[in-house]
Formats: C-alpha cells, sequence, structure tokens
C-alpha cells in the first residue's frame, strides 16, 4: 500500500499543544493525496475523550504536553483503541522518553524538524506495520532488553510457531512489514495475520511490546 494510492486514505489525529505546528501538521497531512487528518487536538485529555468515535489509524502524539504527558496518553489511548497505531513526535532524541514512550505502546517516533515528506513516509510506514525510528534508538531498544534479558521459561519457545519467531526476528531486527514479506516470500497480509497470532500468544498489543517481550524472554 503506497501513500499515493487515493483509494485509500490514511485518518490521522495529532495532538501537539503548539498551534503553529498542530496548524502546520494538520496543513501537510490533508493537503497530501492518500492522507486525512480528522482531528487536532492541544492537549491529550480532550483527545482521550474523542478517540473511540474517531476511530484513527495513526495517533501522533507529542510527548510534552500541559496537563497529561504523552506517555500517559499513549497508555490511555492503548486501553480505548489497543489496536490503534501511535508515532511520537518530540523535540530531541531524548532516550529515555522515547524508550518510555515504546514500552507504554508507541511504534516509533518523529523529531519535530522531520522534513515533510519525510514525516509523511514515517505515517505511511507506521500503518503499514513498520516502525519508524533512528538505528540508533532501536539499538538502545534491544540494547536496553538484552541488558535485563532473563532466562527464557520453560516452554515459551514452543509458544510462537517457527515462522512466526522467524517473522518476529525481522521485527527485532528493525525490518518493515514489506522486508519481512519480501525475505519470507509471502504477502504483507499474511505477515499482519501472524503478527495477530504473535500478539494474541505474548499477550502484548504493540511492536514494541512484542519486540521487548521477546528479547526478554529469549524468544529469537
Amino acid at each position: 500500500m503506497e501513500s499515493g494510492n487515493c483509494n485509500l486514505m490514511i485518518k490521522v489525529v495529532v495532538v501537539e499543544d503548539n498551534d503553529t505546528i498542530r496548524e502546520g501538521l494538520k496543513v501537510l497531512i490533508d493537503g497530501t493525496a492518500g492522507y486525512n487528518c480528522i482531528a487536532s487536538f492541544p492537549k491529550c485529555e480532550t483527545m482521550l475523550k474523542s478517540l473511540e468515535k474517531l476511530n484513527p489509524d495513526v495517533l501522533l502524539m507529542d510527548i510534552g504536553l500541559p496537563g497529561m504527558n504523552g506517555i500517559e496518553g499513549i497508555k490511555q489511548a492503548k486501553k480505548i483503541l489497543p489496536e490503534l497505531t501511535i508515532l511520537v513526535l518530540t523535540v530531541y532524541e531524548e532516550n529515555d522518553l522515547i524508550f518510555e514512550a515504546l514500552c507504554a505502546g508507541a511504534c516509533g517516533y518523529l523529531v519535530k524538524k522531520t522534513p515533510p515528506s519525510k514525516l509523511l513516509e514515517a505515517i505511511n510506514e507506521a500503518y503499514n506495520g513498520g516502525a519508524p525510528m533512528s538505528s540508533h534508538i532501536a539499538r538502545k531498544v534491544i540494547d536496553f532488553f538484552q541488558q535485563k534479558k532473563q532466562t527464557s521459561p520453560a516452554g515459551s519457545q514452543n509458544i510462537l510457531t517457527p515462522r512466526e519467531r522467524e517473522i518476529l526476528s525481522g521485527l527485532v531486527e528493525g525490518n518493515s512489514f514489506k522486508a519481512i514479506a519480501d525475505s519470507s516470500f509471502i504477502s504483507i497480509e499474511t505477515v499482519r495475520f501472524h503478527f495477530r497470532n504473535i500478539y494474541k500468544k505474548l499477550h502484548v498489543h504493540s511492536q514494541s511490546e512484542a519486540v521487548a517481550k521477546a528479547i526478554k524472554e529469549g524468544l529469537v
């Protein structure tokens, strides 16, 4: 699925307290074929009240917000819509905050100075099952869990089929759904089907949680 496909409309909700940035994002998203900013909010509290009704494909969430911060907002949003794809907006690559956001259920992050074309690519990538983040941050996430790696519980390896472990390994390595599909000679839809099963078996709701659990429990 490409962002240029006008038959496909990616519905985006923006949460950003800076009026200029929020309006700029709305104009950019609405002005691009295949994207629709269905709502924008200056804070989490008002967004959460409307989230279920809006049911967006992607939520762009600022971390540093007045009132409820973005990380708590991510946790609450995931309780309302467990399958929601959330991208974090941040001013700096603040490792600890980004890591917290990924653990809360975000699938990736964007630095606010990201060029418009790259920002749209990241939204499209996240929508299609990717995890937009720099290799630097991805490596930190993996290193963190490897440092805390526990002995694999008896029988946990048997929870996942060999194909599911292969696909999960691809995600741990930072590959997108498309790259995993290509390397495994299967369709993106088949990859998504396997991921739904992986999420159920591991009792997780996001790619970052799946990666975290896979590394922590030695599943890959």
